[in-house]
Order: C-alpha cells, then structure tokens, then sequence
C-alpha cells in the first residue's frame, strides 16, 4: 500500500493478526454525493473486497457527518429541522451505495449520536494540555503537538503557533495556513436550535474531532487503515491525527490511503461550470448506474480520473466483453473428458491478478490479467467439456468478488433473456426456425431470425441444435 503518511509503499501488516480496522470518511449529508464522492467510495470498497478476498477480516465504519456549518445552514434554508434535513440526504447516500453495489460499512456512526463521545475527548485534550477555551469555544493548540502536519508535509516554520492572530471558527480552513482549530463551538444565534449542553459549554462539535471520536469508538485508539480522498490530507486528516494522538499518546492510524480527484473532461467539478453530476443525474440522462462502478473503479486510486459520458461506451465494453465469454460457457454441451489442464491456466491467472492486485491495488493490472485470460480461453473454447465450463465459470466469479460487478449483470442478462423466453410468441419463433432449418427451407428460417432479431433475441445454429442470446446486453444505455 501507499501509505501517505511516509510517501512510500509498504508492505501491510496489520495490528492483529488477520483482522482489519478500516475508517473511511463518509459524506456530509446537505447535498446528494457527487461523482467525486462516489469515486471514494467505490476505492474503499476495493479496497476492503480485496482485503477480504486475502482472507481478512475487515471492521468496515464509516461516519456520516450530520452536523457542521452546511447542514445547519441547510436545514435553515429548507425550514427543517437538522435531523429532517440530514436523514434525507442520508437515505439517499445509502441508495447510492448500494446501486453501485458497494458493501454496506458495519458501523456507519452519526456525529449527533456520539456528543458525549466527542466531549469526553476534548476534556482528555484540555487535561493534557493540548487544549484551550476562548469565548465560549475550546481549540487545539497545535503547537503543543510536535508532529503536527506530518501526514500533510507542512513546514513547522509555515505554521502559526497559538491562536492569538486568527482563532479559526468554521468547521474547515479557508486557506492553506493552518491556525488551532476548533474542537468544540460555543452557540451563536444563527446555529438556531442547534446546539448541545454539555460540560464543556453550550454549544456543538467542530467537524475534526467527529472523526477522531468516532474512529476511535469503534476501531479503538490504534487501527490499521484510514481512508479519503486527497483533499482531506489538510486539515481534516491532519487535524485528526493531532487531536487522537494528543490525547491518548499513541499512533493513531498506520497507514493513510488517498484517492486522487476526479475531473470532469480536464475541468474541475463545479455547479457553476454545469459540470456537476449526481448518480441521480447518470441515471436520468439513461445510463445504467452499474456502469459508473466499472468506470470510478478501472482507473487507479491515486491517479486523477477525467470523467466523461464516452466512458460509458468504454465500460460498455469492459462488461460485454465479460457476459459474452460468460454466455459463450453456458452453452458448452460437451460432457466428454479432453486433455485440456484448465487448472493450471486459472491457477496462473489468479496469480497474475492477486499480483497486480498486491502492488497498491494496480486493479488495470489486474483486470488486463484476466482479459489475457479469457482470450486464451477463448481460442480453446470449442474443445471444453461443461465441467471445465463451469470452474472457469466459478473462477471468474470468484474475481469479481473484488470487482463487484460482473455478477450482477450476467444475474440481470438471464433475468431479461428468461423473461424473453417466456413469451410466446418468442417460443413459438424459434420451434418455427427449427423446424424450417430441418426441412431445408432456409430463407423461411432466415427472415424468422430477423423477425427475432427484431425482438431482441438472437438465435445461432451450434452442433445438434441452436443457441439463444439477447440481442443487447445494456437496452437501457443511451
């Protein structure tokens, strides 16, 4: 893995032996989750597929971020009241995951279910010294903390020590300087009925120590894997670090994985440029969901991913490609024993794949391993008996165990080609063709194909009778 904290890749080994603590950001609900979020997401479920596909056992949490300057300005501006606002765009953020077929996390905390958490923490802080209240708000001194912006490589010099020019109130910075960041935000009257009475003040968390509180819950105080995309290297991640190493002495995460940006056709994202897409908007311009998966997951990680709707044809490709071989093994029909070693040639495969895939989840790699094989497949196809039909079959679908896509749609072809199937009319078609075959008279069984054709089914002649397809694997792409 990359880890950003060193700027080098290592060799994972996690704290205990064969489990994984893994902490991913979640999304700040007052907004649906752009594709640049989602691009997030889709790593980190990779990521953790790949780890489990390794035999690990992975403690998946991921936050949701329900309280912070946006939502509270969000549900004042829809008249709702916070939780009105946030669970709304929560829902919606689960349905998106899931119609791209990313595993649900085993814990996803809310910061708004987790005050006394974050409060026990800042005490922790003040008790140690690396804490402060001014006006009401308690902050992070960060020249207290020696190892501050390591993660991020800032320069000790390039830091403001202590808070006395600029006391940095919002949830985020506005500029790349860092001063001591707020922990806890005494009320002001536009916070409205947003706020929490607590030991340390009336009032409500700052958007850092939600994480560290959270992570820390449920992972404990030292875990394996922290994720997000690069934007919070500074000063989310940064200040987080500080935060749980200042309070508990102890490294807090061993390795920081990043995600790189995702453009749109060279330009950055933005609502202004009306570039700024949702999964919503995918699925109302017509393009399957799904597709977007294979495109966010087919560049790697950490390089930036310029976005465009042609990607679709690509990933289009990449899938077709995958359910043609699939249907080409389903109707082998051949029960005969060969000398084939289809063994060795998944064997060989697999090991190409988990190679690609060891060296910082080169998933390009990867899949170019599996095209290789499926090509040499291919050549031999005709030879195959069903039995090896079928563990090739098994080993593709064990690799889209980490890929997470493969399945769904060959699951989604049969389901459109049985109900094709069931028409009668479809039924009757095909006997028709057959029977017309048999007695010689082929232009009647041609034009029957065309009329098939015609109603998206495709019927191709094999040995000792006929095959069936459908005519187009995506009907509902543009």
């Amino acid at each position: 893995m990359f880890n950003t904290l060193t700027r080098k890749i290592e060799l994972f080994k996690p704290i205990k032996r064969g489990k994984v603590g893994l902490y991913g950001c979640g999304p700040t609900v007052y907004d649906y989750a752009h594709l640049g979020n989602l691009r997030a997401y889709v790593f980190v479920d990779l990521l953790k597929r790949y780890l489990e596909y390794g035999g690990f056992k992975v403690k998946h949490v991921m936050n949701i971020t329900d309280v912070d300057d946006k939502t509270i300005k969000g549900s004042q501006e829809n008249n709702k009241t916070l939780s009105q606002f946030t669970n709304f765009y929560a829902k919606e953020f689960i349905k998106d995951i899931k119609a791209l077929n990313i595993k649900m996390p085993d814990i996803m905390p809310k910061a708004t279910e987790h005050i006394s958490e974050m409060v026990d923490l800042i005490k922790k802080l003040k008790k140690r010294g690396y804490a402060y209240t001014s006006d009401g708000s308690t902050y992070f001194k960060i020249s207290k903390f020696s190892n501050y912006g390591k993660l991020a490589q800032l320069e000790r010099q390039a830091l403001k020590k202590g808070a006395g020019e600029q006391l940095n109130i919002s949830d985020e910075y506005e500029k790349e300087e860092a001063a001591d960041f707020v922990l806890w935000k005494a009320w002001r009257l536009e916070d409205g009925k947003v706020f929490w009475n607590t030991e340390i003040g009336k009032g409500r968390p700052g958007w850092h120590i939600e994480c560290s509180a959270m992570s820390m819950k449920y992972l404990g105080n030292s875990f394996d894997i922290h994720t997000g995309g690069v934007d919070l290297i500074f000063p989310h991640h940064t200040n987080e670090i500080a935060q749980s190493e200042g309070a508990f002495g102890k490294k807090f995460v061993n390795y920081w994985l990043h995600n790189n940006h995702l453009l749109v056709e060279g330009e950055k994202m933005s609502k202004s440029l009306d570039n700024f897409y949702t999964l919503k908007d995918i699925h109302d311009r017509g393009y399957e969901p799904l597709l977007l998966r294979v495109i966010l997951l087919k560049s790697h990680y950490r390089k930036i991913l310029d976005f465009s709707f042609k990607n679709f044809k690509e990933a289009e490709s990449v899938v077709g490609k995958l359910l043609d071989f699939l249907i080409s093994l389903d109707l082998v029909g051949d029960k005969a024993k060969n000398e084939l070693n289809i063994e060795s040639e998944i064997k060989k495969s697999r090991s190409k794949f988990k190679k690609a895939m060891d060296d910082d989840l080169n998933i390009s790699l990867a899949l170019s391993a599996i095209f290789d094989f499926i090509n040499k497949i291919n050549k031999i196809i005709s030879s195959l008996n069903v039995k090896q039909a079928m563990e090739i079959k098994r080993y593709i679908f064990e690799i889209d165990s980490v890929l997470g896509f493969v399945d769904l749609f060959y699951k989604r072809y049969q389901k459109r080609l049985a109900k094709l199937m069931g028409d009668k009319i479809i039924r009757r078609l095909i006997k028709d063709r057959f029977e017309a075959r048999e007695k010689g008279a082929y232009k009647k069984a041609d034009k029957i194909r065309r009329d098939l054709l015609n109603k998206g089914v495709v019927v191709n002649d094999i040995k000792n009778g006929y095959s069936v397809r459908l005519a187009d694997i995506f009907p509902q792409i543009k």
